[in-house]
């Protein structure tokens, strides 16, 4: 009755957003009050200044624009900080809790949980990004309009088709709009999925497989969610990094070498912050949120570029 309970709420918590209540202390500063918004959950920045910098030939920073789901949600505004502070990104984030690939389509109109204004290809061709950061669990149920009502409970061969064609639409959506400046696009490979671990460990192997057919990039950020040499093994905790070690309230139980990546009650997102009907960033510092946004800032910066 308890896993009842847990995916329950697991479930609810994907469907209505991610952490919540900024008040509480979110881990770093919002975002400049004049900075503009495209929409109510989108989040524009712009990069950090650099300590000992020269204006006058300064190297180039990649352009980020971050789409997706409720991890995405919950992460955007880290993946910003590190962004910012790592390679100087002009950055956008617009993730809408709940969703699936199929939503940033352009042509689904009322059918989408996304607005027209912020589907994928309206925001490449308004902030001509160079890299486009695609983040989605893959959401497997009927909840998502677009989907028409492929599950991944009701025929598992429909929804990884389905899945799959809409990888390469939204690909091409994204390449169309660039017109001649394509940006590049950056899947996320997700963690260790507790309900259904063989659909998440096919959701990755599609971005894998879209990114190699239109050379795009992969950023195996689950990998830094997974325990050394089991990648596909979900774990609620793991030893706490170098770096967790060395900045306050990254390793939670230092007493055991180890750090927590999900709340008890939560076993999909990151954020050690309950979620609410609200979707939020995550209010407070997250190892795991940590681990995913360090990893796709690396493979951005060693792959497209930046200072």
């Amino acid at each position: 009755m308890r896993r009842v309970w847990t995916v329950g709420v697991l479930l609810a918590g994907l469907l209505l957003g991610a952490c919540t209540d900024p008040a509480s202390g979110p881990e770093g500063p919002p975002p400049s009050p004049d900075v503009p918004r495209a929409s109510a959950t989108t989040e524009h920045g712009r990069p950090a200044a650099t300590a000992g910098s020269t204006p006058s030939a300064p190297a180039k920073a990649p352009s980020v624009l971050y789409l997706g789901d409720s991890l995405a949600m919950e992460s955007q505004r880290v993946l910003g900080q590190e962004l910012r502070r790592d390679l100087r990104a002009r950055y956008t984030s617009a993730p809408y809790s709940g969703t699936t690939l199929c939503d940033y389509l352009e042509g689904t109109g009322a059918r989408s949980l996304v607005p027209d204004r912020d589907k994928a290809a309206a925001l490449v061709r308004s902030l001509h990004p160079d890299v486009v950061v695609l983040q989605f669990w893959g959401n497997a149920w009927g909840y998502t309009w677009c989907m028409d009502g492929i599950t991944y409970a009701g025929s598992r061969s429909k929804y990884f088709e389905r899945y799959a064609a809409d990888a390469e639409r939204l690909t091409e959506q994204i390449a169309t709009a660039g017109a001649g400046k394509r940006p590049r696009i950056v899947w996320v490979a997700q963690g260790p999925d507790p309900i259904t671990p063989d659909r998440i460990r096919r959701v990755n192997a599609l971005y894998a497989k879209q990114a190699t057919a239109s050379g795009d990039l992969v950023a195996d950020a689950g990998r830094t969610v997974s325990p050394a040499g089991a990648r596909q093994t979900w774990v609620q905790y793991l030893p706490c990094t170098a770096y967790e070690h060395e900045h306050p309230g990254y390793c939670t139980q230092p007493d055991r070498d180890r750090t927590a990546l999900h709340l008890d009650t939560d076993i999909l997102h990151f954020c050690l912050a309950p979620t609410t009907s609200t979707p939020r960033p995550c209010p407070v510092r997250s190892p795991g949120i940590l681990r995913i946004a360090r990893e796709v800032t690396r493979v951005i910066g060693e792959r497209v570029g930046g200072p």
